[in-house]
């Protein structure tokens, strides 16, 4: 077997592993709609959810970054760490859920991933010198596609601040981008990017809710309905699917990831049969399958 044959398959087996983290991510994204949509109605906000993922993946990875350099934020530095905290944590969240107050969310759905997946591409091409080829072009097209379609006749509705909205959700989706291509161009490794995100924001967001809130939290919802918040927004959302987004960064790079983002509104369409029993339309399934082409499309391109 020759070197170059071994390289090969050895890059095979990095875009295979990059594909199922970043599949991963994309179906906990998913959950993640289904499960804050059911808090909302439950009675929490948009600021509760935010608490209750940050202290709860801050409080779980604590102890990691404690036993690697804490001082140093594993190797990360304070500038850096603060910088990806500021761009993934819960700055992002506000700026994301704030536009919902002016544009609808087929608005988001569409702006928001897919600034994130262009910004991904161009900063790559930039800062990075991954140039993305024809190939890779053309499943960036048919992503973007399905993902209107699905959307649907959403797209067309809004309000006369429906622009503001707009405005918010490019901002979001630009922020989440840069997240992954300074993860990429500064070396850092998907554990400690997660850990320093994790613990920063909870630093920082939970005393800031607290001196604000209090603990209403814990009387507006049950138990279950706050055990459920838990588990999906602080350790699938907030540990499983970030370090997964991240090792999806480190294996294919900040373009090819971040189109695995604009799968997660179909994910959660699929996702949300068994909870409000709601079947999706033939067009949302197809707008679907039109993602999921373009998707295996780019990510099977190799690198230019």
């Amino acid at each position: 077997m020759t070197a170059a044959h071994t390289g090969a398959c050895h890059g095979d087996g990095v875009r295979r592993q990059g594909l199922a983290f970043g599949l991963l991510a994309t179906l906990i994204w998913g959950g993640f709609l289904v499960v804050s949509r059911y808090g909302i109605s439950a009675g929490l906000r948009a600021t509760d959810l935010a608490f209750l993922r940050y202290l709860t993946s801050g409080v779980i990875l604590l102890p990691w970054l404690l036993r690697h350099s804490p001082g140093r934020l594993a190797g990360v530095g304070w500038r850096r760490g603060m910088c990806l905290a500021v761009l993934a944590g819960p700055l992002f969240i506000v700026v994301s859920a704030s536009g919902y107050r002016f544009a609808p969310l087929a608005h988001a759905a569409v702006i928001q991933l897919g600034m994130l997946t262009l910004v991904s591409i161009v900063l790559a091409a930039k800062m990075l010198g991954e140039r993305p080829g024809a190939i890779r072009l053309a499943g960036l097209v048919v992503v973007v596609s399905g993902l209107a379609i699905t959307a649907g006749p959403g797209l067309l509705h809004g309000s006369s601040t429906a622009w503001i909205g707009d405005m918010l959700f490019a901002l979001a989706g630009s922020m989440w981008a840069l997240f992954s291509l300074l993860q990429r161009r500064w070396g850092i490794a998907p554990l400690a990017a997660t850990a320093v995100v994790s613990v920063l924001s909870a630093a920082v967001y939970t005393p800031v809710y607290l001196a604000c809130t209090g603990l209403q939290i814990f009387s507006v919802a049950g138990p279950a309905v706050l055990v459920v918040q838990i588990i999906a927004q602080g350790v699938l959302s907030g540990v499983v699917a970030l370090f997964a987004f991240s090792r999806a960064v480190q294996d294919l790079g900040p373009g090819r990831a971040a189109l695995f983002p604009a799968l997660s509104p179909g994910v959660a369409i699929l996702l949300d049969i068994p909870v409000s029993g709601d079947l999706p339309s033939a067009v949302q399934l197809a707008g679907l399958g039109i993602m999921t082409t373009g998707l295996i499309i780019a990510v099977s391109a190799r690198r230019a």
